[in-house]
């Protein structure tokens, strides 16, 4: 029998909750396909920095490097939230973990579930067909370059006043743009065959070096259509045209705004998973955050973090019947109107509104 290792990183919020209905559908997965799973937890972002004093601690990092998967489930809260540089945040093991792993890809799927159709803001004529590939650069750009903030003694500008300063560095090399270029045309070949790029290069220096090395990428597969878009015009065209995209492209900070806008297109961000690729060990986590606010309840939608699950099957283990089958079985759950609380309507009855726990029952039913 196969058996893989798992790193779990619970992190704060619900993370502890929906996590616990991933494994659980992971291990009904395994058990009907003859694999299994031993996994590992270990600390990550807020409660790692009140256990350790750091968002990802090195204890952390053995775990991940050991294993064969990352899932990862939420980060955050209200009570690490700081604007002092020299306190630890919890979105600083996120950025950490992605850096020190290798995994310079972030893979996010926005599809619509036919049953969650009136759940999205959107009309229904716009939203229909949508299905899309974010594909996001992970560790370049503004979110790693050099930052500093400073008190300026001489002041600046036209009335030389002094006061607080700080700058934020954007900068990508070479190879980092083309390998993800890479990924997204190779992403595009097993679907539609377009890819979107997406950049401001109306503007900034390291978009126009973005937008030239992703053509001298296109030019090797001729066979997918490649256009440029610059960053606003895309936020407006995800939801005037939604459908229109297949496989969108771009940087680290404009991924990190495009997919949240895009994942509310299906009408909750609790839907959502996302892998994030490269060279170490890949992890898998929901799109969404720990929503502090309904920690603890039993009301936290499981299925993004279940879907992390069939993604993880699919891109690290191969099972592609048994990702199929999650997909399957989550669609079936969602058919037959069993609804969380986010993602119910008026016309859901109150007795097919559940919790986290049933919810993952439900799945692992349907599997």
């Amino acid at each position: 029998m196969t058996n893989y290792k798992i790193c779990l990183l619970p992190g704060d919020g619900i993370g502890p909750e929906i996590i616990a209905e991933g494994v659980k559908v992971m291990n009904a997965a395994g058990a009907k396909y003859g694999v299994t799973f031993a996994c590992t937890e270990a600390l990550i972002g807020g409660c790692a920095i009140d256990a350790a004093g750091t968002a990802l601690p090195d204890e952390t990092l053995e775990v991940a490097n050991a294993s064969d998967a990352v899932l990862l489930a939420a980060v955050g809260g209200p009570k690490w939230d700081t604007t002092d540089p020299a306190k630890p945040r919890p979105e600083q093991g996120l950025l950490g973990i992605r850096k020190a792993l290798g995994l310079y890809t972030n893979l996010r799927p926005v599809q619509i579930f036919s049953a969650l159709a009136d759940a999205s803001t959107l009309k229904p004529e716009v939203i229909d067909g949508v299905d899309m590939m974010i594909v996001r650069e992970l560790t370049g750009g503004l979110y790693f370059g050099k930052r500093e903030r400073f008190y300026d003694e001489e002041g600046a500008g036209a009335l030389g006043a002094r006061g607080q300063r700080a700058y934020d560095t954007l900068e990508y090399r070479e190879y980092e743009i083309e390998r993800i270029a890479r990924q997204a045309f190779e992403a595009a070949r097993k679907r539609r065959g377009k890819v979107t790029s997406v950049d401001k290069a109306n503007v900034l220096e390291t978009s126009r070096m973005w937008r030239e090395i992703v053509h001298r990428v296109g030019a090797e597969y001729p066979d997918v259509e490649l256009e440029d878009l610059l960053v606003d015009n895309t936020a407006m065209q995800l939801i005037n045209r939604p459908a229109d995209f297949d496989v969108v492209v771009t940087e680290n900070m404009f991924g990190d705004i495009l997919s949240d806008e895009a994942a509310q297109i299906t009408g909750s961000l609790g839907m959502l998973a996302s892998a994030s690729l490269g060279d170490g060990v890949a992890l898998y986590e929901p799109s969404h955050g720990s929503a502090p606010d309904i920690a603890g309840r039993g009301i936290a939608n499981p299925l993004a973090q279940i879907l992390s699950v069939e993604m993880m099957l699919r891109y690290s283990f191969g099972m592609t019947e048994a990702a199929d089958d999650i997909k399957r079985a989550v669609t079936e759950v969602l058919d037959e109107g069993w609804r969380t609380g986010d993602i119910k309507d008026a016309e859901t009855p109150a007795d097919h509104v559940v919790g986290t726990v049933q919810m993952g029952d439900l799945v692992v039913a349907h599997l």
